[in-house]
Parts: C-alpha cells; sequence; structure tokens
C-alpha cells in the first residue's frame, strides 16, 4: 500500500520533471503526506496540456452519498481497478500522476514496525500513479476533487517490507496514463511493480508514523 510520502519540491522542479504548469498551487513541502491532505497533482486536459492542482488525498465517487468514503479509497489495487465501482469510471477517464520524492513504507520486526523511506536512485520524483473524481457535495454544490493512489504488487527490493507497493509509472508512460484516448489493455500493461534497481531505501526514525510531525529530519537516514 501507499500511505505517506514526501514531496518538498521545488515547484520549479516539478514543473519541469512533469512539463506541467502549476494552477493556484500554493506549494507547501512536505515530508510526510497523508491521506486527507490537500496535495499536488498532475492532470492532463483534453487539449493536451498539464496542470498542477491540489487534490485531497482519498477519493470520493462521484456517486458517494458523503465523502466520509475517502478514507477507505487512499489506494485502489491495480489488479481490480478497471472493475471495481469505486474505481473503474475514474480509470477510464480521470487517470493522474501523483508526483512524490520519496515514499514510506513501514516493516513489521520483533517489538513494533520499522519505517523505511523509499525514494528514487535516478532523478527527483517518482511519477506515482493515479486516479481522480469529483464529487459535489449535497448541501452546497461545491465540487470537491479528490485522488487515490493505485497499487500493485511488490517488486523484491519492496517484498521485505510489504506485499503492495504503489505503481510507479516509468517515464515514457506518463502521457499514456493521462491521455484519456489510451487503449484500456496499454493502460493495464503500466500496472506492475517498477524494476528494483529504480529504488533505493534505508531505515528512519520513528517520528514519521505521527502525522503531525513534519520537516527534513523525517527522511535522515536512521543513526
Amino acid at each position: 500500500m501507499c500511505g505517506r510520502y514526501a514531496l518538498y519540491g521545488p515547484i520549479s522542479r516539478l514543473r519541469e520533471a512533469f512539463d506541467a504548469e502549476p494552477e493556484g498551487v500554493d506549494f507547501e513541502p512536505r515530508w510526510n503526506a497523508a491521506p486527507m491532505q490537500w496535495l499536488p497533482v498532475v492532470r492532463q486536459r483534453p487539449s493536451g496540456e498539464r496542470v498542477i492542482h491540489r487534490l485531497r488525498w482519498g477519493l470520493v465517487p462521484s456517486w458517494a452519498k458523503d465523502e466520509a468514503i475517502a478514507t477507505r479509497l487512499i489506494n485502489a489495487r491495480g489488479e481490480s481497478v478497471a472493475e471495481k465501482p469505486s474505481f473503474r469510471a475514474a480509470f477510464r477517464r480521470r487517470r493522474c500522476i501523483v508526483p512524490a520524492n520519496g515514499f514510506y513504507e513501514w516493516q513489521q520486526i520483533a517489538g513494533g514496525k520499522q519505517p523505511f523511506y523509499i525514494h528514487p536512485v535516478e532523478g527527483q520524483f517518482f511519477a506515482l500513479a493515479g486516479l481522480w473524481e469529483r464529487w459535489i457535495r449535497p448541501a452546497d454544490g461545491e465540487a470537491l476533487d479528490t485522488f487515490t493512489i493505485v497499487t500493485t504488487a511488490s517488486n523484491a527490493a519492496m517484498r521485505p517490507l510489504h506485499d503492495r507497493m504503489p505503481v510507479i509509472l516509468a517515464a515514457g508512460d506518463h502521457q499514456g496514463w493521462l491521455a484519456g484516448g489510451t487503449p484500456a489493455d496499454q493502460v493495464q500493461a503500466m500496472i506492475r511493480p517498477c524494476p528494483e534497481a529504480s529504488l533505493a531505501l534505508y531505515p528512519v526514525g520513528k517520528a514519521v508514523g505521527n502525522v503531525r510531525n513534519e520537516g527534513a529530519g523525517l527522511i535522515q537516514p536512521l543513526a
């Protein structure tokens, strides 16, 4: 799964890495991005223009009666994303990229869980495969845009920590993932573990387990 990640930018590097223009994004570095927070996401307009908007993490399907469902839909299993009612419409038409400098995973050890930070071996960002939805709040008609992160089976590097990992898109797959007209079988083929050699990981302090903790110290290797 993927329940925490880091995105500290800067916004200029995000623009360059994803060929996307920020729109109304008040960029705030996050070393402990968590569900229900508003975070930068890359979307593509039908015209082909890529933009960066802030969406809330935790998908609310358009048909949901209320937004409480978001806490249960922070991740979408890639194996069933095309059929599951919560995700299938977004999978067909509303795919996005969730940029991250790295993400966290916890390994079960004697006496508790040890957090690890996973980051790219090359380049500054991961392009996590995401889906987004727009939900209209019945009480006031306000539109709420939310997202989820697609997951897949772990590769050999991640397997000692967890049996699931986020789908990390290769640079050559960015356009196909974002474009609404990409055939479904081609999109499905992008849902796979990334090469083990593209990841680096190391243990970090347990402070990251508290969502109230922030700062660059969270990604420092454990002494």
